[in-house]
């Protein structure tokens, strides 16, 4: 959500500025610059995406290899638990958001134009990143870690269970 906040402010600025460089864009004279604001939001997307990944794909790794496979058993019903409640409440509260959008447009509460369509507007904005990317998101999330565990699970599985810390330990 952070990261859609930031992409978007850097493309509000390089649309001021594009038309502060080149005023012939407000009379339709000349076509703005449409690659160079794809290119920031494609930018964005791919690095706001790698510490996020690296998380998810070595969370499972460490505590794997560290902690073992009861440890990581631990982490991925947690992951689990807690990821599908998140999933849920992103997705839910989003399409709350989007249905209050569409119901003051219907005439309640002012409609169009009224301050609540002005609220409903801030909140559709804030809702349609929650239900169509971050509650889908976390099914990926999910997935990944418990693949990535299924992967490795043979090289956690040691003589003893618990993973190197507890190899250390009883050594």
């Amino acid at each position: 959500m952070k990261s859609v906040g930031e992409a978007a402010l850097a493309m509000v600025q390089e649309v001021r500025e594009q038309f502060k460089n080149n005023p012939k864009i407000m009379t339709w004279e000349q076509k703005p610059d449409y690659a160079r604001c794809v290119d920031i939001s494609t930018n964005a997307s791919l690095k706001a995406m790698i510490p996020p990944a690296i998380l998810v794909m070595a969370t499972p790794l460490l505590v794997g290899y560290f902690f073992g496979v009861y440890a990581l058993s631990g982490l991925l019903v947690g992951a689990l638990v807690s990821g599908s409640q998140m999933a849920i409440s992103a997705s839910n509260t989003g399409g709350a958001w989007d249905n209050a959008k569409k119901y003051v447009e219907g005439g309640e509460y002012g409609g169009k134009g009224s301050d609540a369509h002005k609220a409903a507007v801030v909140g559709d904005t804030v809702g349609d990143p929650l239900k169509d990317t971050s509650g889908p998101s976390l099914n990926i999330l999910i997935k990944l870690m418990a693949i990535i565990s299924l992967v490795f699970a043979r090289s956690f599985a040691s003589k003893y269970t618990g993973g190197l810390f507890e190899q250390m330990v009883h050594a």
